[in-house]
Formats: C-alpha cells, structure tokens, sequence
C-alpha cells in the first residue's frame, strides 16, 4: 500500500525547499560578498579551524585517543546541533565564516571541542577535577571569547541571548558528554 502525500502537504513541503534553496544562495552571496579568501577575518576563521587541530594532532595523549576522542567528538555533536539551531532560530550568528554551508565550522568542528578534549585529558593525566577545570574553560569562553569574538564582528547574539546562557550551554555540554562517555566506558567494562 502506498502512501499519498495530501496535496497542501506536498504544497508546504515544496515551499519550505524553494525557501531553503533561496536562502542557501543568499547564504553563499553574502559569504562571497563578506567572508571570502580576500577577506583578513576568513583567514582568522580559517586559523580557529586549523591551528587547534594541528596542537591536538601534537599533544593528544595516543594511549587515550579513543577516550577523549569520543569525548569530543560527544562535545562537538551537542555544540553543533545546539549552534546550528540558534543559528536558525535567529538567536545568534556568524558573520565570518569558512563555509557559507556551515557557518559555525570553526568553532564546532575544532577550536571548542579541542580545548574541552585537552582539558579532559589534562585532569585524567594530572589526576585533577574535571569537572572544576571544565567549568572553568566554559567561563573563559563565555565571558572571555566570546566577547572578544563579538567586539571583532565574529559572533553576535540577538533576542534573549547573554552571555550567562552561552556559559551554561557550555557547561551542559561538557557535563552531557562526560556522562555519555562514562556510560560507554561503564559498558565497556562489563563485558
């Protein structure tokens, strides 16, 4: 038995398409007008992508590689998804970015998660408190990046958005990905 779409249905979900296609080009206009190669600020967005990647490639600690792989991989997943909603939500935006198809990149994929991995590495290597020391990160970059990022025209908020709730957005990935991993890594040990 097949199943038919109602016409409206079919109607909506062709609008919704022709809207997204619309705006994926007024997405790639701007980035070629605004944050193209011949612009500094994509070489700084090009820089948070790169730079942090070769320093984990450097310092990773290849014993726990999984681990905090895992673990980051985790922290970049809920950054993302929660980024890319407040994105189109309209409750923040990039204005500098590396990909008109992926406006956060930078950030999501390198510069956040890296520095929670290194961080969960540094207290399982020196037996100190995660939990402290994530927190005290997520404070660095919601009162001290992320100003910074807004003063540049990197990042800025709109709506209800301040800077106490992008710290506790960090601070709830941090502990959610934590706890995932935890759970893995209690599965693992039953086995």
């Amino acid at each position: 038995m097949e199943y038919k779409m109602e016409k409206n249905q079919e109607e909506f979900l062709q609008k919704i398409r022709h809207t997204t296609e619309d705006l994926y080009q007024l997405q790639t206009d701007y980035w070629k007008e605004f944050s193209y190669f011949d612009d500094l600020k994509f070489w700084v967005v090009v820089l948070m992508l790169i730079v942090p990647l070769i320093i984990l490639f450097i310092k990773i600690d290849r014993s726990k590689i999984l681990l905090l792989g895992f673990y980051g991989l985790n922290y970049h997943i809920w950054f993302a998804y929660t980024n890319s909603a407040g994105i189109r939500l309209g409750l923040w935006e990039y204005p500098y970015q590396v990909s008109p198809i992926i406006p956060s990149f930078a950030l999501d994929a390198s510069l956040v998660p890296v520095a929670f991995m290194l961080v969960y590495q540094w207290t399982l290597n020196k037996n100190k408190k995660f939990y402290l020391y994530s927190t005290v990160l997520s404070a660095f970059f919601a009162f001290g990046m992320k100003p910074i990022l807004v003063s540049h025209h990197f990042f800025r908020m709109f709506e209800w958005v301040n800077y106490l709730h992008l710290f506790l957005f960090y601070i709830l990935f941090f502990v959610i990905s934590k706890l995932i991993t935890n759970g893995f890594l209690i599965l693992q040990k039953s086995r």
